[in-house]
């Protein structure tokens, strides 16, 4: 059936590897799709090589697209692997102790801190404002951090404070700044701080990845506006995610379940997406996505930010490779960073690394840095800011051509100031991966195998306890690496549904009774585990790694047709929904304060309060929805109040009310 060119519409998916890129069809469905290695350095190479070839596929004019959505892993990868800008966290009002819940010190790493005093009481009531320190460092920290991350004590009571200290560091650095109270309207001061900080760093990394897409579609004469998946599966505009890009968290795994369920019209399933860097699992219930109430959990770190309930693990087709310490037959552990795969590398710098590989194979003796190279990223030199001056050093020898570690680094300090490099994103490393043990057994043909089979060559000289090589060819190396992918990935699944059930999902998939079950050992008593519901496998590998899945997890597994494009196709079949809180409190008898947003008002009546919420949350629904980029939104309240009852009289305590605006995104005329 042909496309109609009135509701054609784009979507693209810039994965950790991949950048996906769909042409759908009301009418049609499917149009076209593609895939294109993503470029980090610079983002718009990719999403140009995507959406160019389903241009060439479908075969139509470039302006008749009426929209462009767009789903990324970029947000939840980077932190994951601990990486993004260094930002300074301006905290007020809180005590030294705060900094040590939720995980905000760890999370906060080497970053500025500035502590001022300040902050409001649970009414939204002031205690003195003072600035001096912020602004006294303010000119230091201007040159050294390339954002801000503002919190302040009950701001989601009264964010004057935050505001004040938002719009000075704007007007003194230009900088971009992140107030806790636009983020979250939840109470946890230090979980909000933490998400806050963890938005700033994410900042430059979305701006670009927008930059590049609005870039690109100008250039092809792609009018069409360009719209965001955000981490519960809506949609909002590119504006809007730019300083929201916290929100973007479990995008693209938030956009796998939205196709997901389109595709294969399953209300029940376990849907598992495996890229390059990553395995999100998420559960399907009644074809709508579980949230989670507690806010996403990534990379270790629960945020506020309300998400699908997705798991995220480390694990994907360009996993680093490691053997576990101890035991005379070591087994392989997977992720969590990813490397470059030594078969792109050699795609692209073929010959200096075939160079270093031969070299190392000759080697009388496996080395310890055998097969791994490193190499710059590219990102902009504003991102260098705040090295210390071994991490200077180090990073001006390494090049953007690949350099072997045996070479490069001279200490074992100097591996650890690598991997601080790496975790700021300005270094990558290459090495033995599962894309690489694909290319070994020629079940993935699309980079260059010859350097794949001699990076598994290096790696199976490898050593076990008795001092022999852990496998006795490429060929064997390469089968026990996508053996241990596949048994990864069933475990991960599991994980997710025992955790969906109350369990400690880890801790139970780890225990013998549930590894035995899985191993299908036979004994005097037996046990088996099963899912009550089929596996949904996405990813472009999935067919690969997910082959042997239902033996190990005790139930079908389905592959659908488009699943390698599963995330992009969501992320056109989606609506825009966006909400708005109010609190009404009663500071003191016969006083009824409302707070919604920056605005709060005191009334004598409780009725007249409730009244003002509720015409408020609406106004700001109603106008995040447009920023939203949403057309004709529909808005519904809902309310939950809290009372006492005391000698058969009622006490209001507090009232909670949630607007929320959702409908279609505007397409082009």
């Amino acid at each position: 059936m042909a496309p109609d060119p009135q509701t054609l519409f784009l979507g693209i998916d810039t994965g950790g590897t991949y950048t996906d890129a769909v042409l759908w069809s009301p009418s049609a469905g499917v149009v076209a799709k593609a895939k294109a290695l993503t470029t980090r350095h610079d983002l718009a190479e990719g999403i140009s090589g995507a959406v160019d070839a389903v241009l060439a596929q479908a075969a139509v004019d470039p302006a008749a697209i009426k929209l462009v959505s767009m789903s990324t892993t970029l947000a939840t990868n980077a932190l994951v692997e601990g990486q993004g800008g260094r930002v300074a966290l301006v905290m007020i009002g809180f005590r030294p102790e705060d900094l040590a819940r939720d995980g905000l010190s760890a999370a906060l790493g080497g970053d500025p801190l500035v502590e001022c005093p300040g902050g409001h009481d649970v009414h939204g009531n002031a205690a003195r404002l003072d600035l001096s320190e912020l602004e006294a460092r303010l000119p230091d920290l201007a040159g050294s951090v390339s954002g801000f991350a503002v919190a302040a004590y009950f701001s989601t009571r009264n964010p004057a404070h935050e505001i004040a200290a938002r719009d000075m560091i704007r007007a003194r650095t230009g900088l971009p700044v992140t107030a806790s109270h636009e983020l979250s309207s939840k109470l946890g001061g230090p979980r909000r701080a933490l998400t806050t900080l963890l938005n700033a760093r994410l900042i430059s990394m979305i701006d670009r990845l927008v930059a590049a897409t609005e870039g690109f579609l100008a250039r092809r004469g792609i009018a069409a506006p360009l719209m965001v998946v955000r981490g519960d599966g809506a949609l909002v505009s590119a504006a809007f995610a730019r300083t929201r890009p916290i929100e973007t968290i479990l995008s693209g795994p938030a956009a796998s379940l939205v196709g997901a369920r389109h595709m294969t019209g399953l209300d029940e399933a376990v849907v598992s997406d495996i890229g390059g860097t990553t395995t999100d699992v998420a559960v399907l219930d009644r074809g709508r996505p579980r949230l989670d109430p507690e806010g996403a959990t990534v990379g270790g770190f629960r945020t506020m930010v309300e998400a699908v309930a997705m798991r995220t693990f480390g694990l994907g087709g360009d996993s680093e490779i490691a053997l576990e310490d101890g035991g005379l037959e070591p087994a392989l552990k997977l992720g969590p960073r990813r490397l470059v795969p030594l078969s792109l590398a050699g795609m692209r710098h073929g010959a200096v690394v075939r160079e270093h590989l031969e070299r190392q194979l000759r080697a009388p003796n496996p080395g310890r840095l055998d097969g791994r190279f490193a190499l710059r990223t590219g990102v902009p030199a504003h991102l260098e800011a705040g090295l210390s001056a071994p991490e200077a050093k180090l990073f001006a020898t390494i090049t953007a051509e690949p350099q072997p570690l045996d070479r490069l680094l001279a200490s074992t300090a100097q591996a650890a100031t690598l991997n601080r490099l790496v975790a700021r994103g300005l270094v990558h490393v290459c090495g033995f991966t599962p894309s690489d043990a694909a290319h070994v057994l020629s079940l993935q043909s699309n980079w260059d195998a010859a350097t794949a089979r001699m990076g598994a060559e290096l790696f199976a000289r490898r050593r076990d306890g008795r001092g022999q090589p852990i496998a006795a060819s490429p060929e064997a190396m390469a089968q026990r690496v996508l053996s241990a992918l596949t048994r990864r990935s069933a475990e991960v699944i599991l994980e997710t549904g025992f955790a969906e059930d109350g369990l400690d999902g880890a801790a139970t998939v780890a225990h013998p009774l549930v590894q035995r079950a899985m191993d299908a050992r036979g004994g005097i008593s037996g046990i088996a585990v099963a899912l009550d519901r089929p596996v949904v496998g996405l990813g472009a590998s999935a067919s690969l790694h997910y082959a042997g899945l239902p033996p190990l997890v005790g139930n079908d597994c389905v592959l659908p047709p488009d699943a390698d494009v599963a995330n992009a196709l969501g992320a056109v079949v989606g609506q825009v929904r966006v909400t708005a809180e109010a609190r009404v409190s009663q500071p003191k008898e016969g006083l009824f304060r409302m707070s919604a947003g920056e605005t709060m008002r005191d009334f004598l009546s409780e009725e007249e309060a409730m009244a003002a919420a509720e015409v408020e949350i609406a106004r700001l629904a109603a106008e995040r929805a447009e920023a939203a980029g949403a057309q004709d939104a529909q808005v519904t309240i809902e309310r939950e109040v809290k009372a006492a009852t005391v000698e058969g009289s009622r006490s209001f305590v507090e009232a909670l009310l949630v607007a929320t605006a959702s409908g279609r995104p505007r397409v082009a005329a």
